[in-house]
């Protein structure tokens, strides 16, 4: 795209302002903003000017999970459904890592972050620990696909290799950059984060499938002949990947997903819970439940909306593809935007000023047709780190891992 090309297209969209400093710019400079203009889907602004009506829910009826009794009953099938596929390659795992420390008080990826006490013991080590438990079980290597952002993405890469992929074999690790989204403010005009360059952030962690798709990893699942990924977040130390019995679980009852879920500690804990919205399956976030849906009982006397998700699924490709030619609604989040104001200075503000556009997972499950909520032991799955100390922090993190055995 040339110069006239990319301020053809910035009028389309009232965007020429992006255009202010190109003049100072040096000739690679040029190139990388004409390169981002280009790339950039500037359409999702649009979603500014409706923003009150896209928050509107469906009816929010109970999903019943498959509890531990029934889990524990059928578990030894379970278990040999889910290490057939496993065995077979059908299945892959995909770790989304895009994040980057700053609430933990480090301007390193959040999977870097050293959570050991009288060793090195790292966010990403753990992972693979836990992928390595499965792997030694099946005796096959699960190929694992690293969603990075272009904010950590070297650091990533670099970071595996001088560890040397945590004893994992590298043939089955790939890594790939999730897709980014402009960032603007209340009008709808995009920041500048440096002359050359537009303010963006990762586009949500509903965007991990179309980015495999974009990146051309999605080559590598079909030439495998992979039929399931199971996508988890980077920030839970003890979550077990691509679990045998949850994946034997999952193609047992013909279901495009599965969810791992645990009881949750109280009715107004802050965790997303598995639902039906309009029929279909889904999942209302916690500052989602009236008091009404908070308090309901099931026949059992038992919260109807007990059971909270911890970012963990289990898709099947095929359903994937479906619903990636279909239209996935964008969030639109109020941030804190750092920008370059008029004068080309950087202004870092303290309060929200603009909005971030995001995808998200619960709308790729209400996109499909069947799920499973899957029941799993809180104290032995369930160790997320998003804070330094407190609730779902290093230190709870540090304590569940010791309960567990692992030594830090």
């Amino acid at each position: 795209m040339n110069y006239s090309e990319a301020k053809e297209k910035l009028e389309r969209y009232g965007q020429t302002h992006l255009l202010k400093f190109y003049d100072e710019l040096n000739e690679a400079e040029k190139a990388e903003l004409l390169a981002q203009i280009e790339s950039t889907d500037f359409s999702m602004l649009k979603l500014c000017e409706s923003k009150e009506n896209m928050a509107k829910r469906g009816k929010i009826t109970p999903l019943a999970a498959m509890t531990l009794g029934e889990i524990e009953e059928n578990k030894e099938y379970f278990y040999n459904t889910g290490a057939s596929a496993i065995k077979a390659g059908k299945v892959g795992a995909v770790l989304l890592a895009g994040g980057m420390g700053t609430r933990l008080g480090s301007h390193e990826p959040k999977g870097m972050y050293n959570i050991g006490e009288t060793k090195d013991v790292f966010i990403f080590e753990r992972i693979i620990k836990n992928l390595m438990d499965i792997v030694d079980i099946a005796g096959s290597w699960i190929h694992l696909f690293v969603m990075t952002s272009e904010k950590n993405h070297k650091a990533t890469t670099e970071f595996f290799e001088e560890k040397d992929y945590f004893g994992y074999n590298k043939n089955y690790i790939t890594f790939f950059k999730q897709e980014m989204a402009p960032a603007a403010d209340y009008n709808g005009k995009i920041y500048m984060e440096s002359k050359s360059r537009m303010s963006t952030s990762p586009n949500g962690n509903g965007g991990w499938f179309i980015s495999m798709y974009k990146s051309g990893v999605l080559d590598i699942v079909k030439r495998e002949g992979i039929e399931w990924l199971n996508v988890f977040a980077v920030d839970n130390v003890l979550q077990r990947i691509a679990d045998p019995v949850f994946v034997g679980a999952v193609i047992s009852k013909g279901c495009a997903v599965g969810s791992k879920v645990v009881k949750k500690a109280s009715p107004d804990e802050k965790v997303g819970v598995m639902c039906l919205e309009d029929g279909k399956p889904s999942i209302v976030e916690y500052y989602e439940l009236t008091d009404e849906l908070m308090n309901s009982k099931d026949e059992n006397g038992e919260p109807s909306y007990n059971y909270g998700v911890i970012l963990n699924y289990l898709f099947r490709v095929e359903d994937l593809e479906k619903i990636m030619k279909q239209y996935m609604p964008l969030h639109i989040v109020k941030k804190k935007i750092p920008y370059i104001d008029s004068e080309g200075q950087l202004v870092n503000p303290e309060e929200p000023n603009g909005y971030k556009f995001e995808t998200l997972v619960l709308d790729m499950i209400h996109l499909m047709d069947s799920c499973l909520p899957f029941e799993v032991i809180r104290e032995k799955e369930f160790a997320p780190i998003k804070n330094k100390t407190g609730v779902d922090s290093v230190e709870t993190a540090r304590e569940l891992l010791r309960k567990n055995g692992v030594t830090l």
